[in-house]
């Protein structure tokens, strides 16, 4: 099954990207695939490669690694835009786009799963 995936809420202060990072590896542990994930709102401060939190998870560097794994991670560019987030904010693997590719993620995936509120 071909699963698209949309990240609505920032780390650290919700369950939701974690839970989508979670979700995603069980996915792709059963064989599934997933055609993107697209950080939509407070979801786009996933994106920032400079969060180093001591002691924990970094949220931007377990994406990029997705990212480099092949699958196609876009930012909200107006939502980032307003949360002053750039490309070279951005995590390696990670582009800042329009709502288009959502709607080629939308076109592509047989489900479509929101994290976030």
């Amino acid at each position: 099954m071909k699963i698209g995936v949309m990240v609505q809420e920032g780390p650290y202060q919700h369950q939701a990207a974690d839970s989508a990072w979670e979700f995603i590896k069980a996915a792709r542990a059963k064989g599934h695939q997933i055609v993107g994930v697209f950080f939509y709102t407070d979801g786009v401060h996933n994106i920032n490669r400079f969060m180093k939190p001591p002691g924990e998870r970094v949220i931007s560097k377990r994406w990029s690694e997705l990212g480099a794994e092949g699958i196609r991670l876009v930012a909200c560019v107006t939502d980032s835009t307003y949360r002053g987030l750039t490309e070279e904010i951005a995590a390696p693997n990670i582009k800042i786009s329009g709502l288009g590719n959502l709607a080629e993620f939308l076109q592509e995936a047989d489900r479509f799963v929101t994290f976030g509120d």
